[in-house]
C-alpha cells in the first residue's frame, strides 16, 4: 500500500472539507464602518473557540464566532485599487476554529458606499463653436468627471445649468467608458452673444447623490453673415466756399460691419454713376471714407475747377463694399458758394473740421487752431486801425499773426460740461464806426463732439440682499443702476455678470442672471443654504463707446435658512457593548446626530422612545447614551432601543429615527453551582470488584456566566483515605486514594485496582472553579465513596472535618479590584458610621446596661461555641486558582 498517496488523499479530503465548510462563508461588510459593528458569523460550521490570524479590520468573538469591525476602517478603494467597476472586492481571511485548531479560510466582501464625490480634472472647459453651426450638431467633450466608487455610486449623469436653452449634454455608453457630447439646441449668433458661460454638473446615481461642477465656456466664432451698413446720419449735406483750401476734408462717411476681422473689412468707393465734375473736384479715401477737396476753387483760369457766380451743387454717391456682400450706398451733397462767406466785414476761413458754418471739435483736445479771421479792407493802414476781440468768458482766444487773427481753444473742451459754444468776435476801432453805432461782430458756432471719456458709475458700490432658500426659479433679487455722463452710444450702458475668479464663484455665477438692458438681477434655480449660504457676484456696467469703458459693483446675496433638513443619525443602527457591572450614569456610547439647518432649525433633541425596555436615557448635552441602573446579563443579555431625533424648526419640526442595540457583556459575578452530588453528605458504595478505568460517579456543576467565565474545571483539593477519619487528612496525595478526577468532564474514575487496604470510606474534597478573568470564582463539594465487598447502601451523618483550605496563587483583594457595588457599599457604610457618632452618648448608656447582662449571658455563649465546634463549615478565605491542590 502506498502510504504517501494515502496521506495525500487524506490531506486533499481535509482541504476539501474546509473549502466546503468555509468556502461558502461570505461576510459582506460595507466600507467605512465604525468599530464594533456586527458583520456576520463563522460559528455555524464548527464549535468554539474561534480566532482570526489577522485582526486589522475585523475581530471575532472566541465563544460565539460573531465577527465585528475594529478601529481600522475598511476602504474599498484602498483594499482593491485595481478592481473593475463591476467586480467585487474580496479580502480572504484565515481563522483557527474548533478544539483541534483547524486553519480555515472565509471570504470578506467589502461593499462600496458612496464616499467619493465626482471630480473634474479641469474646473474650466473651453470650446469654440462656429455661429453657423446647424441645430443638433454634437461636439465631443473630453473633460469627463471621474468617480472612484463602483456600481450606482460610480455611475455618473450630466446636465447643464445656465445654458439658456442653447446647449445640452448627452452621454453615450461604450464598452470601456461613457462618451460625453455637447449638443447645439438653438441657432447661434455671435453678434448677439459671442460667449456662452454655463455649468456642467456631474451627479452620481447613488440614493444619496454627490455632484461636482465645472464651468463650460463656449466661444462663438465669426462667419461672414453681415454686410456693411451706413450709419444713421447718412446722407449728408455740406457747404463750402470757393476760398476753401486745397486738400481740405469736406466730409466723412462711416459704414459698419458687425462681423470680425477680415469679415468686417470695408472698402469705400465713388459710384461710377457720379458726374465727371464731381470726380474732378473731390477724392475719396477707400479705407477711411474721408472726402477731400481735390483742386483750388479760386483758380478761375482753370476751366475744370471754376465755379459760377451763382454757385453750384455737387452730388456724390459713395459705396461701401465688404467680402461677398452687395455694396451699401449713401449720398453726400456738397454746396459750393461763389464767394467767401462774410458777415459784418469780418472774413472767416475755417481751419478745423466744420459743417454748415459750424466748427466741429472733439472734446479733450489740446489747444487747437479753429479758424483764420481777417479784417475788411485792402490796406494795412485800415487793418492797423481796427482789432478783433472775444466777448465773454469762453475757453477761446485770438492771436494776431501777420495782420490776421487765429481763433484757438484756450483749454481742452469738455462735452459733459457744455456741448456747444457761440463765440462772439467783435471788431473795434474801424473807420466811421462809433460806439453809438455799435461794433461789427461775428458769432462763430463751435459744436463739441462727445468722446467716450467717462466710464459708467454705479449708484452704490456694494449691494446687499437677503433671500430665503428654496425660492422659486426666476425670483427677482434687485435692480442695479449705473449712469454714464457721455452721450449717444457712449452713454448707453449694458450690464453683465463679471467673470468669477474661483470655483465657488463660477457655480454662483451660473445660477444668477442679469438683464443686460435693465440691470435686473434674478436667480434661475432654487437656492440651498446648506450647500452655500453666501453668494458674492460682480456686476459689470459697460458703455457702447469705442473703446468701451466699464466699472463694477459687488452684490452679496445671503441665503436665509428654512427648516428643510431633518436630523440625520450617523448610522441607522447603533451597536454598543457594556459590561454588566457598569455603574449608574455611566456612558454607554455616543449617539451622533446632525442637522444641516442653522439656528433653531438645526438644534436637535434625542430621546429614547421605548424607555420602558431598559434603564437607558439620552444625555443631549453631550450626545451620549447613559445607563441609569444596574443590568444583569444573566437576566437579559441585550436591549433594543428606539431613538427619536426632533429639531426645533418652525412652523413644524422634522424628525428621524434610529435603532440602538446594547449588548451586555458578561463579567465573572456568578460562582459555579454543583448539581451532582446534591450535598456534602451524599455517599456511594463501590464494590471491590470494580474494574480499573470504570467511572464510578460524576460531578456536575453549572455557571450562569458565559464564555470563559462559565468554563468549569474540577480539581481534587484534598483526599481522606480510609482508617484515618476523622483524625488526619492527606491532601493531594494520589497514593492515598485509588480514585482520579477528570478536570473537564468531572468524571470520577477508578485509577487502580481496589485492594484490601482500600476498604472503607474515601472522602474527596473537590474544588469547582470557573475560567473567569482576572480572578476566577469557585465552590467546593465533598464526594464520599465507600469501598466495600458488598453493595449495601452507604449512609453518612457527619461531614468530614473542615480543611484549612487556601487556594494557591490567588492575589489578595485590593480596593481597586473590588466590585463597584462593594465600593458603593463602603461609601454608604462610612456615611452610616458618621451618623452613628452623633448617637455616641446613647450608645454609652447601652454599654452600661450590656455589662450588667454579661455574666448572665456567659453561660449561653459557652454552649453556642460548643455547638459550632461540632459542625464542619468550609470557609474559603481567598479565591482559589485552578490547577493546584493543597
Amino acid at each position: 500500500m502506498n502510504w504517501a498517496v494515502l496521506i495525500q488523499n487524506v490531506l486533499v479530503m481535509v482541504h476539501l472539507r474546509q473549502i466546503l465548510c468555509y468556502g461558502s462563508v461570505r461576510i459582506s461588510v460595507p466600507e467605512e464602518q465604525e468599530a464594533g459593528v456586527w458583520v456576520g458569523s463563522i460559528g455555524s460550521t464548527s464549535p468554539p473557540p474561534y480566532q482570526l490570524l489577522t485582526q486589522v479590520y475585523l475581530r471575532v468573538d472566541q465563544g460565539t464566532g460573531d465577527v465585528y469591525t475594529t478601529d481600522h476602517r475598511m476602504d474599498r478603494e484602498v483594499l482593491c485599487p485595481d478592481q473593475p467597476q463591476a467586480g467585487e472586492c474580496i479580502v480572504p481571511h484565515d481563522a483557527i476554529v474548533g478544539p483541534e485548531a483547524e486553519l480555515v479560510k472565509f471570504m470578506v466582501v467589502v461593499e462600496d458606499i458612496n464616499d467619493h464625490t465626482p471630480h473634474f480634472d479641469n474646473t474650466e472647459i473651453h470650446l469654440s463653436v462656429s455661429e453657423d453651426v446647424a441645430v443638433g450638431t454634437s461636439f465631443l467633450l473630453d473633460d469627463r468627471a471621474e468617480d472612484r466608487d463602483i456600481g450606482r455610486n460610480g455611475q455618473l449623469q450630466y446636465h447643464l445649468e445656465g445654458a439658456g436653452g442653447f446647449f445640452s449634454v448627452t452621454v453615450e455608453e461604450e464598452e470601456e467608458a461613457a462618451i460625453l457630447f455637447l449638443v447645439v439646441r438653438q441657432g447661434l449668433d455671435r453678434e448677439k452673444q459671442d460667449l456662452h458661460e454655463m455649468t456642467l454638473v456631474a451627479t452620481d446615481c447613488s440614493f444619496t447623490p454627490l455632484s461636482a461642477t465645472a464651468t463650460l465656456f463656449i466661444k462663438v466664432t465669426d462667419v461672414n453673415d453681415n454686410c456693411p451698413k451706413f450709419t444713421l446720419d447718412s446722407p449728408q449735406k455740406v457747404v463750402i466756399t470757393v476760398d476753401t483750401p486745397r486738400d481740405t476734408a469736406v466730409a466723412r462717411v462711416r459704414a459698419t460691419d458687425l462681423d470680425l476681422g477680415p469679415n468686417a473689412a470695408i472698402t469705400y468707393s465713388l459710384s461710377p454713376k457720379i458726374s465727371e465734375r464731381a470726380r474732378e473736384l473731390f477724392s475719396l479715401d477707400s479705407h477711411t471714407g474721408l472726402i477731400s477737396l481735390r483742386g483750388d476753387l479760386r483758380d478761375r483760369h482753370s476751366d475744370s475747377v471754376s465755379v459760377s457766380d451763382r454757385g453750384e451743387e455737387v452730388v456724390l454717391k459713395v459705396l461701401a463694399s465688404g467680402p461677398h456682400c452687395p455694396p451699401a450706398d449713401t449720398q453726400v451733397t456738397v454746396s459750393l458758394l461763389p464767394a467767401p462767406y462774410q458777415e459784418n466785414g469780418i472774413k472767416i476761413r475755417f481751419i478745423a473740421e466744420h459743417q454748415n458754418q459750424t466748427i466741429v471739435l472733439q472734446e479733450n483736445q489740446p489747444p487747437t487752431v479753429l479758424a483764420l479771421l481777417e479784417l475788411p479792407g485792402n490796406t494795412s493802414s485800415v487793418r492797423g486801425s481796427s482789432s478783433l476781440s472775444i466777448e465773454g468768458e469762453v475757453p477761446f482766444s485770438l492771436s494776431l499773426q501777420n495782420g490776421k487773427y487765429l481763433l484757438s481753444t484756450s483749454k481742452p473742451l469738455d462735452y459733459e460740461m457744455k456741448s456747444e459754444y457761440h463765440v462772439s468776435v467783435v471788431m473795434r476801432g474801424g473807420v466811421g464806426e462809433t460806439a453809438a453805432q455799435g461794433f461789427p461782430r461775428r458769432v462763430i458756432r463751435v459744436r463739441v463732439v462727445d468722446v467716450n471719456d467717462n466710464a459708467p458709475q454705479f449708484l452704490q458700490s456694494h449691494y446687499l440682499i437677503d433671500i430665503e432658500e428654496n425660492n422659486p426659479a426666476g425670483a427677482f433679487l434687485l435692480k442695479v443702476r449705473a449712469q454714464d455722463a457721455d452721450s449717444s452710444q457712449n452713454g448707453q450702458v449694458t450690464y453683465k455678470l463679471g467673470r468669477p475668479s474661483h470655483t465657488a464663484a463660477v457655480a454662483a455665477a451660473a445660477i444668477f442672471r442679469i438683464d443686460q438692458n435693465t440691470g435686473q438681477l434674478t436667480v434661475s434655480v432654487p437656492l440651498d443654504r446648506e450647500q452655500q449660504d453666501v453668494h458674492r457676484l460682480t456686476v459689470v456696467a459697460r458703455d457702447n463707446g469705442v473703446p468701451p469703458l466699464e466699472s463694477s459693483a459687488t452684490v452679496t446675496i445671503t441665503v436665509l435658512d428654512q427648516n428643510d433638513n431633518a436630523p440625520v443619525f450617523l448610522t441607522p443602527h447603533f451597536i454598543f457593548f457594556i459590561p454588566e457591572n457598569i455603574p449608574p450614569l455611566a456612558q454607554v456610547g455616543k449617539v451622533g446626530v446632525s442637522d444641516l439647518d442653522a439656528g433653531l432649525n438645526g438644534e436637535v433633541e434625542v430621546r429614547v422612545v421605548n424607555s420602558s425596555v431598559g434603564p437607558f436615557v439620552i444625555d443631549n448635552a453631550q450626545g451620549m447614551l447613559r445607563c441609569m441602573a444596574d443590568v444583569d446579563r444573566e437576566k437579559q443579555d441585550r436591549y433594543e432601543l428606539d431613538l427619536l431625533a426632533t429639531d426645533n424648526g418652525r412652523p413644524s419640526p422634522l424628525t428621524s429615527v434610529a435603532r440602538v442595540t446594547v449588548f451586555i457583556e458578561d463579567v465573572n459575578d456568578n460562582q459555579p453551582q454543583v448539581i451532582l452530588p446534591s450535598s456534602n453528605l451524599s455517599c456511594l458504595t463501590i464494590s471491590t470488584g470494580t474494574t480499573t478505568g470504570t467511572m464510578v460517579t460524576k460531578i456536575y456543576a453549572i455557571d450562569k456566566d458565559s464564555g470563559l467565565n462559565s468554563e468549569i474545571t474540577y480539581t481534587i483539593a484534598a483526599r481522606e483515605p480510609p482508617g484515618t477519619y476523622p483524625s488526619s487528612h492527606q491532601h493531594g496525595d494520589s497514593s492515598s486514594s485509588p480514585f482520579q478526577l477528570g478536570a473537564r468532564s468531572g468524571n470520577v474514575t477508578l485509577a487502580q485496582r481496589l485492594m484490601g487496604k482500600d476498604l472503607g470510606m474515601h472522602h474527596l474534597f473537590i474544588v469547582v472553579t470557573d475560567g473567569g478573568k482576572p480572578v476566577p470564582l469557585h465552590t467546593t463539594i465533598w464526594v464520599n465513596l465507600l469501598v466495600n465487598d458488598t453493595l449495601e447502601p452507604c449512609h453518612l451523618d457527619i461531614m468530614p472535618r473542615s480543611l484549612p483550605y487556601r487556594p494557591a496563587q490567588t492575589p489578595p483583594e485590593t480596593p481597586s479590584e473590588m466590585p463597584v457595588c462593594d465600593r458603593h457599599a463602603q461609601l454608604i457604610l462610612l456615611l452610616g458610621l458618621g451618623m452613628m457618632v452623633a448617637s455616641l452618648c446613647l450608645f454609652l448608656v447601652t454599654v452600661v446596661l450590656y455589662m450588667k447582662q454579661r455574666k448572665r449571658s456567659r453561660g449561653e455563649r459557652q454552649q453556642r461555641r460548643q455547638v459550632k465546634e461540632n459542625q464542619i463549615p468550609l470557609r474559603i478565605q481567598e479565591r482559589y486558582s485552578s490547577g493546584e491542590a493543597l
